[in-house]
């Protein structure tokens, strides 16, 4: 009688335990659903990302500053291509800071849009490209299942 009191203070503790975990879970679910995917750029994340890792942030400042200073391409240009880049990438910040960046260069926003237009239709365009691979293996697989 004893080890069935047991057992059952077990399985109550058990019982417990999960609920505790469900709740904690739903609790997290719930700070996480309340908090933004993507938070906004802070200074308090660029203080955490220059002390986590100084060096590469200075390397990849500089790599960005080569890349879109004026040379064969125009800075407006590169702006405009990092835009639509962006946009192929799906990064937020990214179309966020090349918008700003691309306004400030002096694009329009009429070569913005068309920049992304241009992003949607290679990102298309590329899965239309890709329908070969499809097409290939359709192929291949009627005629392993169909000898000549």
């Amino acid at each position: 009688m004893i080890r069935t009191g047991r057992r059952r203070a077990m399985t109550s503790d058990k019982a417990h335990a999960h609920d505790r975990r469900t709740v904690n879970a739903l609790n997290l679910e719930e700070t996480i659903m309340d908090h933004p995917l993507y938070p906004d750029s802070s200074a308090e994340i660029a203080r955490k990302r220059h002390e986590l890792a100084p060096a590469p942030l200075e390397a990849f400042q500089n790599f960005s500053r080569a890349v879109f200073a004026d040379g064969a391409l125009p800075g407006v240009t590169k702006q405009l291509i990092a835009v639509a880049v962006a946009h192929t990438t799906q990064c937020p910040y990214c179309i966020k800071g090349h918008t700003k960046a691309a306004l400030k260069a002096g694009a329009s926003e009429q070569q913005i849009m068309e920049a992304i237009w241009v992003a949607a239709e290679m990102r298309a365009g590329g899965a239309y490209a890709n329908s070969a691979l499809a097409i290939d293996t359709m192929q291949q697989v009627h005629e392993a299942s169909h000898p000549a």
